[in-house]
């Protein structure tokens, strides 16, 4: 259903808010669906329903376009990036070519408390009372802290961008199960057997397991594409 001007795409901010949340926000209203893939929108329209000046929006914009979710036009309104197959067979191979690598040295780094941390981010994943924002945002911390002991900092900010590129695609195949028991309970036990995988410490094992995991992944993104 199209939108009106009486229904902002993104919600308000705080007085406080900043280029990373303006980014964040508009992040999140492009992964939810609110802003569709090939949208036109007017900077000036964001600006006023953050409550936030042009400027933010326009520096929030060139982060979001580094990170391939939007595509901006001088002197016209900015475009949310269309979904591709050439797009998505892209993100999958990068990530598939730097995860199981960083996966396998990552098992043998990760501690007690690491796994306390990431075994509550699972259940986060399969929690039926928490919102869809809430749980793609566990999902994300629960991808990244079972890398970070072996990432460095460069691969943080390129996996950054390829998971939120993936996650157009995932988030917008998942609308319409995202409510669903059945659903909570897929991605529970789905993240529940990787982190199983990484607590044996074998890293052959973790390698064939995070393969498996973005293979599963990326044919859950392709129904975005039939």
């Amino acid at each position: 259903m199209t939108k009106t001007s009486r229904e902002p795409y993104v919600r308000a901010l705080e007085p406080t808010s900043m280029v990373d949340q303006v980014a964040k926000e508009i992040r999140r209203s492009i992964l939810a669906g609110d802003l569709r893939p090939g949208q036109p929108f007017s900077l000036r329209e964001i600006a006023d329903q953050l409550g936030v000046s042009f400027i933010p929006v326009r520096e929030a914009l060139r982060q979001l376009e580094a990170q391939g979710l939007v595509i901006t036009r001088p002197g016209k309104s900015a475009l949310v990036a269309p979904l591709h197959q050439d797009d998505l067979n892209g993100i999958y191979r990068l990530r598939r070519s730097i995860e199981p690598e960083l996966a396998a040295r990552s098992c043998s780094l990760l501690r007690g408390s690491d796994f306390q941390r990431l075994q509550a981010f699972v259940s986060m994943c399969g929690d039926e009372d928490l919102g869809v924002d809430e749980i793609y945002e566990a999902h994300h911390a629960f991808h990244r802290e079972l890398l970070q002991p072996a990432a460095t900092a460069w691969d943080l900010r390129v996996l950054e961008s390829l998971w939120h590129a993936a996650g157009r695609y995932i988030r917008l195949a998942f609308s319409g199960l995202d409510s669903r028991p059945e659903e909570h309970r897929r991605r529970k036990h789905s993240h529940a057997a990787l982190l199983a995988v990484f607590r044996e410490g074998d890293p052959d094992a973790v390698t064939r397991a995070v393969l498996r995991h973005l293979d599963e992944h990326r044919e859950i993104a392709q129904q975005m594409l039939r």
